[in-house]
């Protein structure tokens, strides 16, 4: 085998996803743990990444699978270790900055799984869309497609007009 070993590039990807397991999971310990079985899943299994492909996506992938995993394994769990859930039964006092991006946070959760996922993974992180079409294993229309409609989607919700933009940057 010749070039760089992929397992040596694997601490570049981990703010990455560790950034992707937080949009996944909103909470920060539970992103933790998955980006670690996501690493230890990778590691016991880099006989079957194939060399000259994306690592990171392959990453992701991981990450992606192990997560939707867990999800339908504890479908119905609700657990509150950390507070998050008790914390959105108060509410601390707002100014404009904190309005918006609450207003901002409230849409971006109503959008499903799917269309909040590939924000991330293009908006957020970076991803062109052929490399989030690799990372969730879809076609390159329906990334197009997802982040369209949730743009779309979160443009209602905040009660934008067709003129203005979601963000100062337009990344989504």
């Amino acid at each position: 085998m010749t070039g760089v070993d992929p397992r040596d590039e694997l601490i570049i990807h981990l703010p990455a996803l560790r950034a992707f397991a937080i949009s996944l999971t909103r909470n920060k310990s539970a992103a933790d743990d998955l980006v670690q079985e996501t690493i230890l899943r990778a590691w016991s299994s880099f006989e079957s990444f194939v060399p000259g492909t994306i690592l990171r996506a392959w990453l992701f992938t991981i990450l992606r699978n192990v997560f939707y995993s867990d999800l339908r394994k504890h479908r119905r769990d609700v657990q509150d270790s950390d507070g998050v859930y008790a914390a959105r039964l108060s509410q601390k006092p707002d100014h404009d900055g904190h309005l918006a991006m609450r207003d901002f946070h409230r849409a971006f959760e109503t959008l499903i799984d799917e269309q909040r996922e590939v924000l991330i993974l293009v908006g957020v992180l970076g991803f062109s869309y052929e490399e989030a079409a690799v990372t969730i294993g879809c076609a390159l229309g329906t990334v197009k497609s997802r982040v369209n409609r949730a743009r779309a989607r979160l443009a209602e919700h905040l009660g934008l007009q067709d003129d203005e933009s979601i963000l100062t940057v337009d990344r989504f």
